[in-house]
């Protein structure tokens, strides 16, 4: 053999391996940025309003989980009021701890957390706890330290490996606390300094979060459970995690999941239920707001029909800005149309609160956009009934009141580099 040849060949040989690994990246990459099912794509027919019996047939049907009696759920708002109950439900529980969370990062509610669940297990509750991989990549490694010493069994939703790096775009983005069984919490709420305090400046952020008690929490474990067994293939069941549940109220409720992995498409299609059948009001608590087509023509034909759209988000402070300017391109034909929109002043907006005729109300981790939608493992929970609902729909107001109105003037006259950011954000939208 020639011997320009013979030093050629290494060359050649890496050469093909780099292609081989570019085209393999490049692969993942794309399956990273593509949902494995199909998208709602037809606009549902108008058959029913929400004050029909079909309305909630149906969402208790298509949905999963049928809709029970017998709950209490109450709202709890800002850090103030969510993490004492919280904390404890943790430190009461005596048969068992379920905990599965997007957001855990560092501070002193990161290691008030990681205490009280440490107690736990340490006393000999069984203490779970699922972190998205994505999302509790701030964690102090020293509160991971701590729970595994004690005895809790934590697990990291796709944690990058050879075998699912196909995946690492679907994330965990349920929030989910469930304490013996018995008691339950789910909103948007995540273990930051960010959701501390009460909503007071720039650095403590506005959320709500849920206390449920009655059968409704059953349906919570599950949910949790799904995860879990998703990420160790292991079943937890039996008294400790699902014991009988007297009824605590006279609230109907369901929890309801979605997944690209299962039924990426029922958060998306419960949305678009509600729009469909709502008769009066629609009230949107949204920190993400990036409706696609259909789901903005939905909102159009409620609006032409004489329902009133009303939706606060984020303002000047955003924990993204590409997503703001995302969302802020979609507002024109909305505002002309009659939609309501007001921006958030106070502090960054990260509600999740869907009130539709004064009937329904739906809360949990779902964000109004393609992720949520399609990409992230979501859960909310939806609760029938009008009491429940003119309380949510007085804190929708108030903060209502420390907003300001966009008007569709001030949306058409924005400076042009708003337009631009806006513009290019359109790439992105997929992913947002």
């Amino acid at each position: 053999m020639p011997k320009a040849a013979h030093r050629r060949r290494p060359s050649t040989l890496l050469t093909v391996f780099l292609t081989a690994l570019a085209t393999g990246a490049l692969v993942l990459l794309a399956l990273n940025f593509t949902a494995g099912e199909k998208k709602v794509q037809q606009q549902l027919p108008r058959l029913y309003s929400t004050a029909h019996p079909q309305f909630e047939r149906a969402l208790g049907s298509l949905l999963g989980p049928g809709i029970v009696g017998g709950n209490a759920v109450t709202e709890l708002l800002n850090g103030d009021q969510i993490f004492p109950p919280m904390l404890a439900a943790i430190q009461a529980a005596q048969k068992s701890v379920t905990f599965e969370t997007y957001i855990y990062w560092s501070g002193d509610i990161g290691k008030q957390f990681a205490d009280a669940l440490s107690e736990r297990a340490r006393a000999g509750v069984p203490v779970h706890v699922l972190l998205d991989w994505v999302g509790s990549a701030k964690m102090e490694e020293s509160y991971l330290a701590e729970m595994k010493e004690a005895g809790v069994q934590i697990e990291k939703f796709h944690k990058p490996h050879w075998y699912n790096l196909a995946r690492l775009n679907n994330r965990t983005h349920r929030k989910l606390l469930v304490a013996d069984g018995q008691v339950a919490f789910t909103g948007g709420v995540g273990i930051a300094p960010e959701w501390t305090g009460h909503a007071q400046d720039p650095d403590h952020w506005r959320d709500s979060h849920y206390l449920v008690r009655g059968p409704a929490v059953a349906q919570m474990q599950a949910t949790f459970l799904d995860n879990w067994l998703k990420v160790t293939g292991k079943v937890l069941h039996g008294e400790a995690y699902f014991p009988a549940i007297a009824p605590a109220g006279t609230q109907k409720a369901q929890m309801f999941s979605s997944s690209p992995s299962s039924g990426s498409e029922s958060m998306q299609l419960m949305y678009h239920l509600a729009i469909t059948a709502a008769e009066r009001s629609i009230d949107l608590s949204v920190a993400y707001f990036v409706p696609d087509e259909l789901t903005r023509k939905l909102l159009m034909d409620a609006l032409a029909r004489g329902v009133r759209v009303r939706l606060v988000t984020p303002g000047e402070h955003t924990d993204t800005e590409t997503v703001k300017a995302a969302s802020r391109a979609t507002w024109g034909e909305l505002l002309q149309a009659g939609a309501e929109i007001y921006e958030y002043t106070p502090t960054m907006y990260h509600c999740k609160v869907m009130i539709v005729d004064q009937l329904l109300v739906s809360v949990g981790s779902t964000n109004f956009d393609n992720r949520s939608f399609r990409l992230n493992d979501e859960a909310n929970l939806n609760v029938y009934d009008t009491a429940f609902a003119r309380r949510q729909t007085a804190v929708f107001e108030d903060d209502i009141r420390r907003s300001r109105r966009v008007t569709y003037e001030a949306w058409r006259d924005r400076p042009l580099r708003e337009k631009a950011h806006e513009k290019l954000t359109g790439w992105l939208r997929s992913q947002l």
